[in-house]
């Protein structure tokens, strides 16, 4: 009989050996801050002892949660495990006026029957490996005096402050994060994280796309030699072809997705890149 039970920190190992098993490029951290940010908000389902499957939530502010994380052990597939997972996020997220989530074109389906409704398309991109040169740019790093205004720039086209979890991002890998300005207004940013398999570069938040491709030169001036993927948004076909054209290429799509009344769209046009689909 499978059980389910909020999901503890010492449960993190058997989260990764599920990561692993799926080829997802989250680490230790990961699990971490969804902890940090949501005790008692994230599950798992166990079958004898053994965890077979997890499922995240993050609130952000009072504008919208997320749920991410669905994972469920390959032997234990097709057992309705993922689903009931789902039902127990929504569960602990009822009293939420916006539920959203990135869904693959498998898991939409399921999603579907829950209520929710497409909102628009993302790709993962990738690089197997970043070219040894230099890319020309005027990003600059991010002190962490700086963070306070990026947080503010962040919340207005995100949709939602996630203080916390950009802080986390800058303090686990300070040298992935980049800001360009103009006087002393923000124009764009970008932070990057570590990965199991790659560097994942994300979010990218820009003014226009001369700003983000700017932002990208800066990541990848730190990514020689390495893998890179970036989970991108479609709303410029030229974002997409600029990527393609430098050494990315299309891996998956997601469909970014709502239940709810969806208030707190952001401007998803100057959302150039997410943090990741765990994440939004």
């Amino acid at each position: 009989m499978i059980k389910y039970r909020t999901m503890a920190p010492a449960d993190i190992p058997e989260g990764l050996k599920l990561c692993r098993k799926a080829k997802w490029n989250q680490m230790e951290a990961d699990w971490q801050i969804f902890l940090q940010n949501s005790p008692g908000a994230c599950m798992v389902a166990i079958f004898e002892d053994q965890i077979v499957g997890t499922v995240t939530t993050i609130t952000y502010e009072h504008s919208f949660s997320w749920i991410g994380m669905v994972l469920v052990d390959p032997d234990f597939r097709r057992k309705g495990i993922g689903q009931q997972l789902l039902q127990e996020a929504l569960q602990l997220l009822h009293s939420e006026e916006t539920l959203k989530l990135d869904a693959t074109p498998q898991g939409r389906e399921v999603y579907l029957k829950l209520n929710f409704v497409d909102e628009y398309t993302l790709s993962r991109m990738n690089m197997l490996h970043a070219e040894e040169i230099f890319h020309p740019t005027i990003a600059r790093a991010i002190r962490k005096e700086d963070l306070s205004g990026v947080i503010e720039f962040d919340s207005k086209i995100f949709g939602a402050n996630r203080e916390s979890l950009l802080n986390w991002m800058w303090e686990k890998a300070p040298g992935f994060a980049f800001l360009i300005e103009e006087g002393n207004e923000i124009k764009g940013y970008s932070m990057g994280r570590y990965g199991h398999d790659f560097m994942h570069i994300g979010p990218i938040i820009a003014a226009n796309i001369s700003i983000a491709k700017d932002l990208v030169n800066a990541a990848l001036n730190k990514c020689a030699g390495s893998p890179v993927i970036l989970d991108v948004l479609h709303f410029e076909p030229e974002w997409i072809a600029w990527l393609n054209g430098i050494g990315f290429t299309e891996q998956r799509n997601f469909i970014r997705m709502f239940r709810g009344t969806n208030r707190f769209k952001g401007v998803p046009g100057n959302q150039f890149a997410i943090i990741g689909p765990e994440f939004g």
